[in-house]
């Protein structure tokens, strides 16, 4: 009776603690926030899964990332593992080869990629070392939309018996995807101004679906200095574009672009690159959607 009852006391704290449900879980991970937050909408309620992101939520893009000792013993006991591509994910090739078995799932399959080579004509006199395409596709809903589908489609086949409730959450978070996207479109078109100054070449995606057009980037990678030659090449373009609004992001410090502001005098407003944040399942179309209203404001007039 004694072991019986000592057995009963084991089993429920092993319930309550939920080690015994999480146990037999598949594991996925996303490699940064934008990518979770659209995995987990893809993932909602679906059963047998564990999602986390490799990288805390505060980490930013992952430009230079180094993959920590962390990552890698988190990885080992991954499944699959969800990633941005287009080049945003550098390390890569160092997961696959210490993982082979690791199911990659590419978000950027079927992205409309927009080349490095055509940001570099636009603004050719900063030196940089990029990959050959522009990563932030994320930022654009339209893009959204297909790395939804690359996710249910990957997810569906790792998951056979959840495929139904993938396709199901997929097709509900696009139509959702879908209407933010005209939402959008209805308003942007509408605006006087479409020049804008953006703190680092994060909004190429977004530009290009809404008729936006980049005057300048003040820093092509958030942490790259802005040598004075390169501020004052910015500075004579803000100025040659008729002052046109400057964009700070809340991840990033902005002294240059500060500069260019008092140098200037344009207007200084904040548009969020979606890096960042609470993983909310509504975190895609919230900030979207206050990036909206800043662009009104800023371009309103």
């Amino acid at each position: 009776m004694k072991k019986a009852c000592t057995l009963l006391l084991a089993l429920l704290l092993l319930s309550l603690s939920g080690c015994g449900a999480a146990a037999d879980d598949i594991s996925v991970m996303a490699t940064f926030y934008p990518v979770y937050v659209l995995a987990e909408n893809v993932l909602d309620g679906v059963e047998g899964v564990s999602l986390s992101s490799m990288t805390p939520p505060s980490t930013g893009c992952l430009h230079d990332y180094q993959l920590l000792t962390s990552d890698m013993r988190a990885l080992a006991k991954a499944q699959a593992l969800l990633i941005n591509g287009a080049g945003m994910e550098a390390f890569l090739d160092d997961v696959t080869g210490q993982f082979p078995n690791l199911t990659v799932i590419d978000c950027s399959l079927g992205v409309d990629l927009i080349a490095e080579e055509e940001d570099e004509e636009a603004d050719h006199d900063h030196d940089h070392d990029h990959g050959e395409y522009n990563a932030h596709i994320w930022l654009a809903p339209e893009n959204a939309v297909q790395m939804v589908k690359n996710l249910r489609d990957g997810l569906s086949a790792l998951l056979p018996d959840q495929a139904e409730r993938i396709a199901a959450n997929a097709d509900a978070y696009i139509a959702r995807l879908s209407a933010l996207d005209a939402e959008l479109r209805a308003a942007i078109e509408t605006l006087p101004r479409k020049e804008i100054v953006t703190f680092h070449e994060a909004f190429p995606y977004f530009a290009r679906a809404y008729g936006l057009e980049v005057a300048a980037v003040v820093a092509l990678e958030p942490d790259e200095p802005v040598s004075p030659r390169m501020l004052k090449e910015v500075i004579e373009k803000v100025k040659a574009a008729g002052n046109p609004p400057l964009f700070s992001e809340p991840q990033y410090e902005n002294a240059a672009l500060r500069t260019v502001a008092m140098e200037t005098g344009a207007p200084v407003y904040e548009l969020d690159p979606l890096v960042t944040g609470d993983g909310a399942k509504t975190a895609y179309e919230d900030v979207m959607r206050k990036n909206l209203q800043v662009l009104l404001e800023a371009l309103g007039n």
